[in-house]
């Protein structure tokens, strides 16, 4: 059984290619190459809009954007994956303007000068080119790698501080982009991974205050290794659902009169699940206080040396996310099955659900095998092929030109 992996980009052949084909696109050179990774969440999923701790790690594989300024307040961007190309003036990006792709690049600006970013470059447009190399619908943020590309070019070109504060910040402006010009009502996660983490390690990211501690991730030393299963399921942060447990946390928190859920001791969870109407509300909180816990205990064993140690959280992670937040789906539920009964120290959907990507923590010599056992169900059962990945800690968006 043959397993297609879904390899990383060379950084500087990809942005020397994409330098070359904005100038012939455009008769000039970009004023640079800049790109940003996507991210795959090692636990802490479905809690960022609610306060709650995650562990994401940037992948190496990347979006990148060859971009040059204009003055006159238009936009023109065209992406290798895409056909033809989109205009639009900067005057018309607001609230649930442009719709398609674009949205993740026009509202990139938009967004920071309502963070207070102010600067010319965010007023005068830019033509652009994207090359994206992170696999799209997979649940691995392509959306948030689009964003954090075009938001670290504006923002070197606009003499921002790209230390942490000042990543941070950014981060922010691509999350209001996401939620406000996107339309997509996500938390804050993908683009702090995708612009804050480092090589070699993942963020703990405390969402109550956006907070970065980094934690090593030596899985390699360990004689282990992180294998991302893309199910290619159908997967939109936009879709209603997603929505519908984002306003389920939240009325959930009005109703136990906390700002959010990570107010919720877990020692004391059973008294505040009894102090709710309706299993639906109860179960979606069970989740987001447990799965908090589990990632506070997951960078505790990563600290202690001990990421042999994590599967069982893994495993404690998927389970409550598909019985009681209810967001797996039936390729997600077969991956880690499959890969559980086959050797798999841990698995567990990771990203917004409803399709995506799968992750399983397998010893180094059984990737091959896992890998083949995964495309084995699914052509048994007649899905579509599963492409992998090998998720290998990357460092966050950059200029590569």
């Amino acid at each position: 059984m043959s397993t297609e992996f879904f390899d990383a980009p060379d950084r500087p052949a990809t942005a020397t290619a994409l330098a070359r084909g904005f100038r012939d696109a455009h008769g000039t050179d970009p004023a640079g190459v800049w790109s940003a990774p996507g991210r795959v969440n090692l636990i802490g999923e479905h809690v960022d809009y609610t306060g709650g701790l995650c562990l994401p790690l940037a992948l190496p594989h990347r979006t990148f954007v060859a971009l040059r300024p204009r003055t006159d307040g238009a936009v023109r961007v065209r992406s290798l994956q895409e056909d033809g190309e989109v205009r639009l003036d900067l005057a018309d990006v607001g609230e649930g303007s442009p719709t398609g792709w674009a949205a993740y690049v026009a509202g990139v600006p938009w967004a920071m000068r309502r963070k207070g970013f102010d600067h010319p470059v965010l007023t005068g447009g830019f033509d652009a080119l994207v090359d994206g190399h992170v696999p799209y619908g997979s649940g691995l943020s392509s959306s948030a790698a689009l964003e954090c590309a075009v938001a670290v070019a504006l923002g070197e070109l606009a003499g921002a501080p790209l230390d942490d504060t000042g990543r941070a910040a950014l981060a922010a402006a691509c999350q209001l982009a996401e939620n406000a010009v996107a339309g997509a009502a996500t938390g804050g996660m993908d683009q702090a991974a995708s612009l804050r983490c480092h090589e070699g390690g993942a963020i703990l990211l405390d969402t109550d205050d956006d907070t970065v501690t980094q934690v090593a991730l030596d899985l390699a030393g360990a004689g282990l290794a992180l294998l991302v299963v893309d199910t290619r399921a159908a997967h939109s942060h936009a879709g209603g659902e997603y929505g519908a447990r984002r306003a389920d946390v939240e009325r959930a928190a009005r109703d136990l009169g906390v700002p959010n859920l990570r107010a919720v001791d877990p020692a004391r969870l059973q008294e505040a699940l009894d102090r709710l109407d309706g299993d639906v509300l109860r179960r979606r909180v069970r989740h987001a206080v447990t799965e908090i816990d589990r990632v506070r205990r997951t960078a505790d064993l990563l600290r202690a040396g001990r990421a042999g140690e994590i599967g069982d959280l893994l495993n404690a992670s998927h389970d409550s996310l598909r019985d009681d937040y209810e967001v797996s789906c039936r390729e997600l539920d077969l991956t880690v099955d499959v890969a559980r009964a086959h050797g798999a120290l841990g698995a567990r959907m990771t990203g917004g659900g409803f399709g995506g990507s799968a992750i399983a923590l397998v010893a180094a010599d059984r990737v091959g095998a896992v890998a083949e056992a995964v495309s084995a169900a699914f052509a048994e059962q007649g899905l579509t092929a599963p492409r992998f990945l090998s998720a290998l800690p990357a460092e966050g968006a950059a200029r590569d030109l």
